[in-house]
Protein backbone atom coordinates (compact mmCIF):
# COMPACT_ATOMS: atom_id res chain seq x y z
CA UNK A 1 0.00 0.00 0.00
CA UNK A 2 1.57 3.46 -0.69
CA UNK A 3 2.60 5.56 2.14
CA UNK A 4 0.67 8.52 1.03
CA UNK A 5 -2.64 6.25 1.49
CA UNK A 6 -0.98 4.88 4.85
CA UNK A 7 -1.00 7.84 6.72
CA UNK A 8 -4.02 9.26 6.89
CA UNK A 9 -5.67 5.89 7.75
CA UNK A 10 -3.21 5.13 10.51
CA UNK A 11 -3.78 8.79 12.02
CA UNK A 12 -7.52 8.34 11.73
CA UNK A 13 -7.23 4.74 13.19
CA UNK A 14 -4.79 6.21 16.63
CA UNK A 15 -7.52 8.77 16.67
CA UNK A 16 -10.59 6.69 16.87
CA UNK A 17 -8.94 4.41 19.75
CA UNK A 18 -7.68 6.83 21.73
CA UNK A 19 -10.25 7.54 24.53
CA UNK A 20 -12.41 11.38 24.63
CA UNK A 21 -10.24 12.01 28.43
CA UNK A 22 -7.33 12.70 26.59
CA UNK A 23 -8.05 15.36 23.92
CA UNK A 24 -10.57 16.67 26.87
CA UNK A 25 -7.51 17.19 29.13
CA UNK A 26 -5.69 18.93 26.33
CA UNK A 27 -8.38 21.43 24.88
CA UNK A 28 -7.58 24.86 26.25
CA UNK A 29 -8.95 28.13 25.38
CA UNK A 30 -10.22 31.54 26.61
CA UNK A 31 -13.15 31.40 28.66
CA UNK A 32 -12.80 27.69 28.77
CA UNK A 33 -12.34 27.71 32.63
CA UNK A 34 -15.14 30.02 33.27
CA UNK A 35 -18.12 28.35 35.80
CA UNK A 36 -21.70 28.44 34.65
CA UNK A 37 -23.85 30.95 36.93
CA UNK A 38 -26.67 28.50 37.12
CA UNK A 39 -29.65 29.22 40.14
CA UNK A 40 -28.88 26.97 42.65
CA UNK A 41 -32.76 26.36 44.05
CA UNK A 42 -34.24 24.42 41.62
CA UNK A 43 -38.33 25.66 41.03
CA UNK A 44 -40.93 23.79 43.39
CA UNK A 45 -43.30 22.93 41.30
CA UNK A 46 -43.39 22.61 37.17
CA UNK A 47 -46.05 24.66 35.57
CA UNK A 48 -48.49 23.17 33.19
CA UNK A 49 -50.25 23.82 31.22
CA UNK A 50 -53.63 21.82 30.71
CA UNK A 51 -53.39 18.47 29.46
CA UNK A 52 -56.77 18.35 27.81
CA UNK A 53 -55.70 20.58 24.79
CA UNK A 54 -53.25 17.94 23.81
CA UNK A 55 -55.41 15.19 23.87
CA UNK A 56 -57.84 17.15 21.59
CA UNK A 57 -55.01 17.71 18.90
CA UNK A 58 -53.60 14.24 19.41
CA UNK A 59 -57.31 13.15 18.03
CA UNK A 60 -57.50 15.78 15.78
CA UNK A 61 -54.60 14.99 14.38
CA UNK A 62 -55.40 11.60 14.61
CA UNK A 63 -59.11 11.70 12.42
CA UNK A 64 -56.96 13.65 9.89
CA UNK A 65 -54.77 10.32 9.23
CA UNK A 66 -57.39 7.87 9.32
CA UNK A 67 -59.33 10.29 6.82
CA UNK A 68 -56.60 11.00 4.97
CA UNK A 69 -55.98 6.64 4.23
CA UNK A 70 -59.33 6.43 3.74
CA UNK A 71 -59.84 9.34 0.83
CA UNK A 72 -56.36 7.65 -0.68
CA UNK A 73 -58.17 3.95 -0.42
CA UNK A 74 -61.40 5.13 -2.13
CA UNK A 75 -59.13 7.20 -4.84
CA UNK A 76 -57.50 4.16 -5.78
CA UNK A 77 -59.90 1.95 -5.49
CA UNK A 78 -62.11 4.28 -8.36
CA UNK A 79 -58.84 4.00 -10.27
CA UNK A 80 -58.17 0.39 -10.48
CA UNK A 81 -62.58 0.31 -11.50
CA UNK A 82 -61.63 2.73 -14.12
CA UNK A 83 -58.63 0.86 -15.99
CA UNK A 84 -60.54 -2.63 -15.54
CA UNK A 85 -62.21 -3.84 -18.72
CA UNK A 86 -66.15 -3.88 -18.93
CA UNK A 87 -67.94 -6.96 -19.59
CA UNK A 88 -71.17 -6.58 -21.68
CA UNK A 89 -73.28 -9.07 -22.42
CA UNK A 90 -72.88 -13.16 -22.06
CA UNK A 91 -71.32 -14.75 -25.15
CA UNK A 92 -68.29 -15.58 -23.50
CA UNK A 93 -68.57 -18.76 -20.13
CA UNK A 94 -65.72 -20.33 -18.90
CA UNK A 95 -66.52 -24.10 -19.34
CA UNK A 96 -63.73 -25.74 -17.97
CA UNK A 97 -59.82 -25.71 -17.29
CA UNK A 98 -57.36 -28.57 -17.14
CA UNK A 99 -53.84 -27.49 -15.11
CA UNK A 100 -51.18 -29.76 -17.20
CA UNK A 101 -48.20 -28.27 -15.36
CA UNK A 102 -46.58 -24.81 -13.69
CA UNK A 103 -48.40 -22.00 -16.04
CA UNK A 104 -49.89 -24.15 -18.64
CA UNK A 105 -53.28 -25.44 -19.04
CA UNK A 106 -56.23 -26.07 -21.03
CA UNK A 107 -59.11 -23.96 -21.22
CA UNK A 108 -62.65 -24.99 -22.69
CA UNK A 109 -64.10 -21.68 -23.53
CA UNK A 110 -67.65 -21.31 -24.69
CA UNK A 111 -68.41 -18.25 -27.52
CA UNK A 112 -71.50 -17.97 -28.39
CA UNK A 113 -73.04 -21.63 -29.71
CA UNK A 114 -69.23 -22.76 -29.87
CA UNK A 115 -66.97 -24.62 -28.17
CA UNK A 116 -63.08 -23.74 -28.24
CA UNK A 117 -60.41 -25.68 -26.65
CA UNK A 118 -57.06 -23.17 -25.99
CA UNK A 119 -54.16 -23.78 -24.56
CA UNK A 120 -52.20 -21.37 -22.46
CA UNK A 121 -48.59 -21.32 -21.01
CA UNK A 122 -46.59 -18.06 -20.06
CA UNK A 123 -45.91 -17.13 -23.47
CA UNK A 124 -49.93 -16.87 -24.74
CA UNK A 125 -52.19 -18.72 -25.59
CA UNK A 126 -53.17 -20.86 -28.60
CA UNK A 127 -56.65 -21.93 -30.24
CA UNK A 128 -56.61 -25.73 -29.99
CA UNK A 129 -59.71 -26.76 -31.68
CA UNK A 130 -63.59 -25.23 -32.14
CA UNK A 131 -66.46 -27.50 -31.61
CA UNK A 132 -70.05 -26.75 -32.35
CA UNK A 133 -72.41 -27.36 -29.40
CA UNK A 134 -73.41 -31.04 -31.31
CA UNK A 135 -70.12 -31.93 -31.50
CA UNK A 136 -69.15 -31.20 -27.98
CA UNK A 137 -72.26 -32.92 -26.91
CA UNK A 138 -71.27 -35.96 -29.20
CA UNK A 139 -67.73 -36.29 -27.76
CA UNK A 140 -68.97 -35.60 -24.15
CA UNK A 141 -67.41 -32.40 -23.64
CA UNK A 142 -70.39 -30.76 -22.37
CA UNK A 143 -73.66 -32.38 -21.19
CA UNK A 144 -76.64 -32.36 -22.71
CA UNK A 145 -79.01 -29.58 -22.40
CA UNK A 146 -82.48 -30.13 -20.44
CA UNK A 147 -85.26 -29.36 -22.08
CA UNK A 148 -88.28 -27.67 -19.89
CA UNK A 149 -91.51 -30.12 -20.53
CA UNK A 150 -94.68 -30.42 -17.98
CA UNK A 151 -93.34 -32.38 -15.55
CA UNK A 152 -90.52 -30.64 -15.03
CA UNK A 153 -86.94 -30.70 -16.34
CA UNK A 154 -85.76 -33.66 -19.01
CA UNK A 155 -82.71 -34.81 -20.19
CA UNK A 156 -82.80 -34.70 -24.21
CA UNK A 157 -82.59 -37.38 -26.25
CA UNK A 158 -78.97 -39.22 -26.81
CA UNK A 159 -77.29 -41.45 -23.96
CA UNK A 160 -75.94 -39.85 -20.99
CA UNK A 161 -72.71 -39.38 -20.63
CA UNK A 162 -70.88 -40.28 -17.33
CA UNK A 163 -67.28 -39.17 -18.51
CA UNK A 164 -66.98 -35.96 -20.29
CA UNK A 165 -64.06 -35.49 -22.52
CA UNK A 166 -62.53 -32.92 -19.84
CA UNK A 167 -62.44 -35.41 -17.41
CA UNK A 168 -60.94 -38.43 -19.83
CA UNK A 169 -58.45 -35.56 -20.28
CA UNK A 170 -57.81 -34.92 -16.62
CA UNK A 171 -56.78 -39.04 -16.11
CA UNK A 172 -54.71 -39.13 -19.13
CA UNK A 173 -52.96 -36.16 -17.96
CA UNK A 174 -52.53 -36.58 -14.56
CA UNK A 175 -49.64 -38.20 -12.56
CA UNK A 176 -50.19 -41.30 -10.82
Amino acid sequence: MPRSILAPILVAGFTLALPAATFAATVTGPGEDTPLNLPADAPRHAASGGGSGNLVRTIVGLAIVIGVIYGVAWVLRQVKDSREARVSGAGLQHAATIPLGPNRALHLVRAGRELVLVGSAEHGVVPIRTYTEAEAIAVGLIAPEEDEGEDGPRPSAGPPRSRTFVDRLRELTTRS
